[in-house]
């Protein structure tokens, strides 16, 4: 880590730095003057759309600066092209969250647990900070393989670790680059919150040696906010399967996600045969 800085602060130079860098002269409509030997905007052509001083903002992208105001970062924001998603990751990086949340609990209440195993046959899980399952019904068990649930069980199934590096979830996912590429934008996303996570940490390192796709797309800093979405897909053992996604967090455990997968009539009633055979 340089010094004096913070692994917040550098979180944020490294995006601005991948931002800027995936910035051709002609996307925000600069003069070019031939090739260039680095690739993207300079630091200085940035700033100077952002009208700020070129030495701060390398500063900035450096992490030797901290909590740069509203103006600067909506400038920044505007300058760099940013997706109303990149924008709302621009500022979780720039005002890092209270220490209270990267330690908050990552219990699953009593209330909780009932709500998500009454949802069957509608697959649902609860995913804590760093995407570890905490909980899951016997409708996700059946959809995504998954062992049977117990709460005694020590080690945590990972969503996104099982997704990247189990081969028979990439074989039954004729396109699994792309989501692959989805969940690590939205992992990016999320660890944005919980950046002295030790167990996010410990994923992210573990991720780099294991998986391909998490080396390739980590160190982009593509980051993509999870909104409700429709869902359709094949599984051999099942058939054609169509849901409404839905991720949910509960006020007072910010570091918690339900994640439901409402079935549609069809497929609900054939999972619910299923998991009454």
């Amino acid at each position: 880590m340089k010094e004096g800085s913070s692994p917040e602060t550098l979180s944020l130079g490294e995006f601005l730095r991948a931002r800027r860098e995936r910035l051709t002269p002609e996307d925000v409509g600069l003069p070019f003057y031939g090739r260039r030997r680095t690739p993207g905007l300079r630091r200085e052509e940035v700033a100077q759309m952002a009208h700020i001083g070129t030495s701060w903002y390398t500063s900035l992208e450096q992490g030797r600066v901290s909590n740069p105001s509203d103006q600067v970062l909506d400038s920044l924001a505007i300058a760099l092209r940013l997706s109303s998603g990149e924008r709302r990751h621009l500022y979780t990086l720039a005002r890092p969250v209270e220490r209270e949340l990267v330690h908050a609990s990552q219990e699953v209440t009593l209330g909780l647990e009932r709500t998500v195993l009454a949802l069957d046959p509608n697959p649902a899980l609860v995913l804590g900070s760093s995407w570890d399952m905490l909980l899951w019904n016997k409708a996700a068990e059946l959809v995504f393989r998954l062992p049977a649930f117990t709460k005694d069980r020590v080690l945590k199934p990972n969503w996104l670790r099982r997704f990247l590096t189990d081969s028979e979830t990439r074989r039954n996912n004729p396109d699994w680059e792309a989501k692959a590429q989805v969940m690590i934008a939205r992992f990016r996303a999320d660890y944005a919150y919980f950046q002295q996570d030790s167990r996010f940490n410990e994923l992210i390192e573990e991720l780099l040696r294991t998986s391909e796709a998490f080396r390739e797309h980590w160190p982009k800093h593509d980051v993509q906010i999870t909104v409700d979405c429709h869902k359709r897909w094949t599984n051999p053992s099942i058939g054609e399967m169509e849901f409404e996604y839905v991720t949910l967090q509960q006020p007072d455990h910010p570091g918690i996600k339900i994640v439901i997968y409402t079935a549609s009539p069809a497929t609900g009633l054939r999972l619910k045969d299923l998991l009454e055979m």
